[in-house]
């Protein structure tokens, strides 16, 4: 196998049954092709054939009838994987205030609402920005722009306005605070 492994071409090894299965029985312990049979379920020949294909892609020495997993080769394609992978997109120019967002957003959703009050009105800022300044929005409105968000839009609507970046008045929200980009 290639000294920088490729995890996608690990996922294809592994995405064969047989294949599959050889790489679990060998690492919970079988050591040669009739115990990897005897723990699979499979054949003897279906498992050589396996562990032969293994063997080729650099999962698997084969010492005869012995059969060795190297997962040292995992770890190499996931560090590589890892290397490879482009940095992600900013969220906000500030580096202190991208760090905080990179933490709790991802794909565009919320993954929970910070605890801490310093790293919620980070993204407070960035999630109000949904809301255009001068535009009036009905409670149902409001629920529906934060439901993209985050499911408990009640919170984030109580944060939003105890923070004073949205008021309200009568079931009626806008926008009171907060970045706004030129």
């Amino acid at each position: 196998m290639d000294p920088d492994p490729d995890a996608a071409k690990l996922v294809g090894l592994l995405a064969d049954d047989a294949r599959l299965a050889v790489v679990a029985a060998l690492v919970l312990g079988a050591t040669d092709i009739a115990s990897v049979a005897a723990a699979t379920g499979r054949s003897q020949t279906e498992v050589a054939l396996a562990a032969r294909r293994l063997g080729r892609g650099g999962l698997v020495r084969r010492d005869g009838a012995g059969l060795e997993l190297r997962a040292e080769v995992f770890a190499a394609a996931a560090r590589s994987a890892g290397e490879h992978r482009p940095p992600p997109e900013p969220l906000s120019a500030d580096p202190a205030a991208d760090a905080v967002l990179q933490a709790f957003v991802h794909e565009g959703r919320l993954t929970s609402i910070p605890a801490h009050r310093a790293k919620r009105l980070v993204v407070l800022d960035h999630l109000v920005r949904v809301f255009e300044p001068g535009v009036r929005y009905p409670e149902r409105e409001v629920n529906a722009l934060l439901a993209v968000w985050h499911p408990d839009t009640a919170a984030l609507r109580r944060y939003l306005v105890d923070e004073g970046l949205l008021s309200r008045d009568a079931g009626v929200y806008w926008r009171s605070g907060g970045t706004v980009e030129v």
